[in-house]
């Protein structure tokens, strides 16, 4: 079902649940290749494109894996293959995840450069430049990476950027490296405590300090655990911000809140009322947001991955509104499909000039990625009359369920198969 339609104008009210995150479940489902024949658990995986995508990669690489519900258990034999297959990883960045265990494992892998994203450039140079510094040898070769390397070696490794994909890589690759290794300038996601959580259980020691810093003693071999995967901050504030966008009373639930503090801090900026539970968050009606300003960055600063579902809720603001991107370039792209629901959305270089509109029109229009796809939903949900969303295989690479979730918070949401060209 690749179009959604949704009739909009109606403030929505009720509970809903969160699933799991995404960008943890993704990187610990990754980490089971460092096992031999043994077993990981994984409890709250959620039901997306881009986790069938990765148990797809898995599966080719040798890893079984077996199914009950959001609960999913990898068998690992003693051999595995450590060539990744070029049409997966070309579907989906993350594959690129593979790469710090399958070296660290195999002592070498083959693994094309990897796709599935339309927001700007986004290298593995921080991947390759800490395997090297560990000791690995690598070449790229007609856009495939080919790794090799006996024996990686524990060493400090500085991240010109704190980038998540490159603090989980290494951490995985230094699991199994020989003597401790510290990375510095690291990420501080929360789902980068999720996988260190999955590596502690296999027994590794781990020390991340949370303040952009972990410290991995390595060890010769791993062993099986359990771990769950922790809930999706992203998909809990969409839910959160389709509230306020609505004008209505919902209930996020199952949630960490110290993980959306960023998001709650500029909702409470914007004159938007609401109550935090120990595991919950509730926000009620508001008319109006006041506008506020905002600049999307590393954890634990403004997730860029809400940054365009904020920009939607803020196009409907009593005033102007600015959103500066500092982590991806081409993020701004769906502004120009708001624009066409009505919205005043004006970019200068890396900010978005939101000058707020009392009413959004339907319309037809695009997801041209992920969370693109989520803002024009929030958009649609308080627009007047139907929009019409094409691509919206982009958004189920993320959102589990969303127009059950929809429904069941009052919203007109159907779906429907585009049409053939």
């Amino acid at each position: 079902m690749d179009v959604m339609r949704i009739r909009g104008g109606t403030p929505l009210k009720g509970v809903v649940k969160t699933q799991g995150a995404k960008n943890a479940a993704l990187p610990v489902m990754a980490s089971c290749l460092l096992l031999k024949g043994r077993t990981l658990t994984l409890e709250n995986v959620p039901d997306l494109h881009d986790v069938s995508t990765m148990l797809d990669l898995l599966a080719c690489l040798g890893v079984t894996m077996e199914r009950l519900g959001n609960r999913m258990t990898f068998s690992v034999p003693e051999e595995i293959s450590w060539e990744a297959p070029e049409h997966l990883v070309r579907k989906m960045r993350a594959s690129s995840l593979a790469l710090g265990p399958l070296l660290a494992r195999c002592g070498k892998t083959v693994l094309p450069l990897p796709g599935g994203c339309s927001i700007g450039s986004r290298p593995i140079d921080l991947h390759l430049k800490g395997l090297m510094q560990m000791g690995a040898k690598i070449e790229i070769r007609n856009g495939i990476v080919y790794a090799q390397a006996d024996q990686l070696r524990g060493r400090r490794i500085y991240l010109d950027f704190p980038s998540v994909g490159a603090t989980e890589n290494l951490m995985m690759a230094a699991a199994l490296a020989k003597g401790e290794t510290i990375i510095e300038n690291t990420a501080r996601e929360p789902e980068i405590e999720n996988l260190a959580s999955v590596l502690r259980g296999m027994g590794v020691t781990v020390d991340t300090e949370g303040t952009g810093c972990v410290r991995i003693k390595g060890v010769e071999e791993v062993q099986g655990c359990r771990e769950r995967v922790i809930p999706d901050r992203i998909e809990a504030s969409t839910y959160v911000l389709a509230g306020v966008i609505t004008g209505g009373e919902v209930t996020v639930d199952d949630i960490v809140p110290a993980h959306m503090d960023a998001l709650l801090a500029k909702l409470e900026e914007a004159g938007v009322r609401f109550h935090v539970g120990s595991s919950s968050v509730t926000v009620f009606p508001v008319r109006r947001l006041m506008p506020v300003s905002i600049r999307a960055m590393p954890y634990p600063g403004f997730p860029t991955d809400l940054q365009p579902q904020m920009v939607a809720t803020l196009t409907l603001a009593n005033g102007v509104s600015l959103v500066e991107e500092s982590v991806f370039q081409a993020r701004f792209l769906y502004s120009e499909e708001l624009n066409r629901m009505g919205a005043n959305i004006t970019i200068k270089g890396d900010t978005a000039i939101i000058q707020g509109v009392e009413r959004l029109q339907g319309a037809s229009v695009r997801a041209m990625d992920l969370r693109a796809g989520a803002a024009l939903i929030l958009a649609a949900l308080a627009a007047e009359g139907e929009t019409r969303i094409d691509e919206m295989v982009h958004v189920w690479r993320g959102y589990e369920a969303s127009d059950k979730k929809l429904k069941a918070l009052g919203a007109d949401v159907a779906l429907e198969e585009a049409e053939e060209k």
